[in-house]
């Protein structure tokens, strides 16, 4: 297109802008045959009719982009509507078990699937947290109304170790110590564990240390994690890159990241947010919910969708725009409306 504009530009200049003013009127609300009939009785310049006919162009290109952009949403929309539902969560409520009863989530709804990556974000003590304990079955909590699916599985039905042999995993917002075990000692185990229940045979140690090696070369992480114990003197960032390693190990249908960004400095932040993309570009039907304080995480994980969560519900959904609108702007203009 733009070597047509070019050709046409001089003979623009050679005729007054008014003289063409009616060709491109005539180009712009009939067919080119108008255009060819009018310059075939010379009313207009042959300088007008090539403007003119350049103007056609432009126009029928630019709506050939429109329906291709609109024909390429449309299939992504698609697209996404067939993949089958990994999470779903229904009118969820949920309360703390202790003495108190607080009612936390107040009727949750969320759908996640097939190799999508869902962002929560929202002020403090909106659930958010609370939300990813209790879909892995935090006994802090209780559900008292609702219900929660991985696939076909009810989740509210399973015991925690159960949820995660469906394949749910939680990356803990604080990773716990556990002394005298070793990394590769504790990842041999959970992942044997996970074989069992397939009915699969065990990995023995040599056989794992194989398996594990690779992972830590993937997500570049120094093969020394596994001599370690689990989380023992390890820094922040090592902490989180840990549970990335633990991610990419048992392999799960769903992550739930639990403000995994929570305490790292901006070297570690991206160091953890390569090695998430690198989990879910080893496995593209892999889930993740991603639950976040900081827009700027967002910046490094490309989400598929953003919640807004206030309250026990999510207020407001959607694409990287909300999340990028909520740096700028903050959370007042969505959360206002339902104080």
């Amino acid at each position: 297109m733009a070597m047509v504009m070019a050709t046409v530009s001089p003979a623009v200049g050679s005729v007054p802008p008014r003289a063409c003013r009616a060709s491109r009127a005539s180009v712009l609300r009939a067919p080119a045959a108008v255009s060819s009939r009018h310059a075939q009785k010379g009313t207009v310049p042959g300088s007008c009719f090539a403007t003119a006919t350049a103007i056609l162009l432009a126009a029928s290109a630019r709506s050939e982009v429109r329906r291709a952009r609109y024909a390429s949403r449309s299939s992504h929309v698609r697209r996404a509507a067939d993949r089958p539902v990994v999470l779903e969560v229904q009118d969820v409520e949920a309360q703390s078990t202790d003495e108190d009863h607080k009612q936390i989530l107040k009727g949750l709804n969320l759908t996640i699937r097939e190799g999508e990556v869902h962002a929560v974000m929202g002020p403090n003590g909106s659930g958010k947290s609370t939300l990813a304990k209790v879909l892995i079955g935090d006994s802090a909590y209780e559900v008292t109304a609702g219900t929660a699916k991985l696939g076909e599985t009810d989740l509210l039905d399973k015991e925690p170790h159960e949820r995660a042999l469906e394949g749910l995993f939680l990356a803990f917002q604080s990773p716990p110590t556990v002394g005298g075990v070793s990394n590769l000692d504790f990842l041999r185990a959970a992942y044997n564990a996970q074989r069992r229940a397939r009915e699969e045979p065990e990995l023995d140690v040599i056989e794992f240390y194989g398996f594990v090696t690779e992972k830590l070369t993937e997500l570049k992480i120094n093969p020394d994690f596994l001599n370690r114990n689990v989380n023992e003197g390890f820094s922040g960032g090592e902490r989180k890159r840990n549970e990335m390693l633990q991610m990419a190990v048992l392999q799960p249908k769903l992550a739930i990241l639990d403000e995994i960004d929570s305490g790292l400095d901006i070297d570690a932040l991206k160091d953890v947010a390569e090695a998430i993309r690198n989990v879910r570009e080893q496995d593209p039907k892999r889930s993740m919910l991603v639950v976040t304080h900081f827009e700027r995480f967002l910046r490094y994980v490309e989400a598929d969708h953003v919640h807004v969560m206030y309250q026990g519900r999510i207020l407001k959904s959607g694409g990287k725009e909300l999340a990028d609108k909520l740096d700028e702007e903050g959370y007042d203009w969505v959360l206002n409306p339902a104080k």
